[in-house]
């Protein structure tokens, strides 16, 4: 199995744009967070969650994204479990999530992107992020409306876990890493 680091230079060699990094990172603190809460394997889960978009710059498109960059994962070395969750997280690719770590990527994924849109139009960013400020958020359709509301409730409802502690959940993992994630 690959290192962090090694996962980092990946991803770094495959995503150059800061947008997209953000997002990793974000989704990467929110899935730690998780690991941590459920007593898994904190290393092997944010790798997955750093590498799960990491083929998106290069191939956007649902016949090649995340199938691209699984590949380049298979052969990389990475387990079958990082790679089985990374195709979990696009609902297209007809891989089932099983797993505790797929489930929870694809929770926090759309969810972690939904909040740095929030925190964007905060004056204190992620510093004091209540739930109710996301839920007041999540009603108004026309706001960050590529995000699928509908994915950000089936992840939690498949996570197990009631939307508010979710969301609860993922702000904490993404103000742990406030400096990373650029808030």
């Amino acid at each position: 199995m690959p290192t962090y680091e090694d996962a980092l230079a990946l991803f770094h060699t495959w995503t150059t744009g800061e947008s997209l990094r953000k997002h990793a990172y974000a989704v990467e603190a929110a899935v730690g967070y998780y690991a941590r809460l459920f007593g898994e394997d904190e290393s092997l889960w944010r790798i997955t969650a750093l590498l799960h978009d990491m083929d998106y710059e290069r191939h956007k498109s649902p016949e090649e994204h995340p199938f691209v960059g699984v590949k380049i994962l298979e052969q990389s070395g990475y387990p079958i479990e990082v790679r089985e969750a990374i195709l979990g997280h696009a609902t297209y690719s007809g891989v089932p999530r099983t797993s505790r770590l797929a489930k929870t990527l694809f929770a926090c994924d759309e969810l972690a992107g939904f909040i740095t849109a929030v925190a964007y139009m905060r004056p204190d960013k992620l510093k004091g992020m209540e739930i109710k400020s996301v839920k007041k958020k999540l009603k108004d359709k026309a706001f960050a409306a590529a995000v699928s509301r509908e994915d950000i409730l089936l992840g939690a409802l498949e996570l197990g876990i009631e939307l508010e502690p979710h969301i609860a959940n993922v702000i904490a993992g993404m103000q742990a890493e406030a400096g990373r994630l650029g808030f």
